[in-house]
């Protein structure tokens, strides 16, 4: 089967920028042109929420992992976090002093990493959003930054043609790739960590493996990609294009597998769901699709190291094996039954762990937003004070 659209949301003013779903799939974020983040329910009955607070356009929107937050970022300057419910209260803080282009979460939910048209990389906690540090060695706009899947590296891609490597810890620059024959406006990591895929205004899609730094595959499109997303397994890349089109890259193969049209203008922006059976994209046409991927059935029965084969345009892939997505069949049944047993209780653990952590998000979230309200009490009281002493001044005198 070929994918589907299944649902189609109408509600932005203007272009839509970027979209991601939560982790449950009950909800999907698009941050639009027009100022507004929205949150729209998966459910046929669901409303659609619209968020106003920021002061111009709102170019990119993510759910913390927990689903508890969406941090969004705009041209105003600010990146607000918001509590995803129908009184959608937000924090906001002064990040950049340019537009913020980029807003991701760490994989443990706890970190925030910001990219601006101030040619800098910032890195905040999400606790009462407290700035930790900055990365500054792009020498153009940067648009787009990503945290790997274990927190330990940053990938940045700019105007200035390059993707950088970070090393978190270190707050150093350990890498610069400079292939890109153009600005270079969206990057991520592959779901193993091992590589970064990266697009941009020369049409290209280029993978890399950050263990080795090299190319591993080169994809050439005839239109600029806006945005682009790994599936989960680790085996597909969708990317959005501004000749309107969605492209979906079998990764394992090396080739084009789907081209979609269903925007009318360009795709600005795409996401697959946690889980993969979904992915959404948002265009110029301020219209937010979401399709059935139905090519993924047989994921699972992904069994030997695939290698990753020639790209698109001819040019040889390097033939490195990946070990991201791909799943070794365990021979001895007993040993799969008590990895069974202990990856439930892992995962039940972890799901555990995860609440807690969302409950915890929404918690800092609620302080920080009495606190602000507080500050806001005090200053009103002051006013008051001041005036009143006024008016008692004036009466003596």
């Amino acid at each position: 089967e070929d994918p589907s659209l299944e649902r189609h949301f109408k509600g932005h003013r203007d272009a839509v920028t970027s979209v991601d779903f939560s982790r449950a799939k009950k909800q999907l974020a698009s941050g639009s042109m027009d100022s507004c983040l929205m949150i729209w329910g998966m459910k046929p009955q669901m409303r659609a929420y619209r968020f106003l607070g920021h002061k111009d356009a709102v170019l990119c929107v993510q759910f913390s992992p927990s689903g508890h937050l969406v941090a969004s970022g705009s041209r105003d300057k600010t990146v607000r976090l918001w509590i995803p419910s129908v009184k959608g209260e937000s924090t906001v803080f002064k990040a950049h002093t340019g537009t913020v282009r980029s807003v991701h979460f760490s994989s443990d939910g706890q970190s925030l990493v910001t990219a601006s048209d101030d040619k800098t990389i910032k890195v905040w906690t999400v606790h009462r959003q407290k700035f930790l540090f900055s990365l500054s060695q792009h020498i153009n706009w940067v648009r787009c930054a990503r945290f790997s899947p274990d927190g330990r590296l940053i990938v940045s891609s700019s105007d200035d043609k390059t993707v950088k490597l970070w090393d978190k810890t270190s707050r150093e620059c350990i890498h610069s790739f400079c292939e890109h024959g153009g600005f270079v406006n969206h990057v991520d990591f592959h779901p193993s960590g091992n590589c970064i895929a990266a697009g941009g205004t020369d049409s290209t899609v280029k993978l890399w493996d950050v263990r080795m730094n090299r190319l591993l595959q080169h994809y050439q499109g005839n239109s600029v990609v806006n945005s682009l997303s790994f599936h989960p397994s680790g085996n597909y890349l969708v990317t959005a294009s501004s000749d309107s089109t969605l492209k979906i890259l079998d990764l394992l193969e090396g080739r084009l597998l789907y081209t979609l049209h269903g925007h009318q203008g360009p795709a600005t922006c795409v996401a697959f769901s946690r889980d993969g059976d979904l992915f959404a994209s948002g265009g110029s046409d301020e219209q937010v699709m979401v399709w059935k991927t139905n090519f993924d059935a047989d994921c699972g029965d992904v069994v030997k190291p695939q290698k990753y084969c020639s790209g698109v345009d001819g040019t040889h892939g390097t033939g490195v094996e990946m070990d991201g997505g791909i799943h070794h069949k365990k021979t001895k049944t007993q040993d799969s039954v008590t990895t069974h047993e202990q990856q439930e209780e892992e995962t039940s653990l972890a799901n555990t762990l995860e609440h807690i952590m969302g409950q915890l998000d929404v918690l800092t979230q609620t302080v920080s937003i009495l606190e602000q309200r507080l500050t806001l009490t005090e200053d009103k009281l002051k006013e008051c004070l001041e005036t009143q002493q006024k008016i008692i001044q004036n009466k003596t005198n």
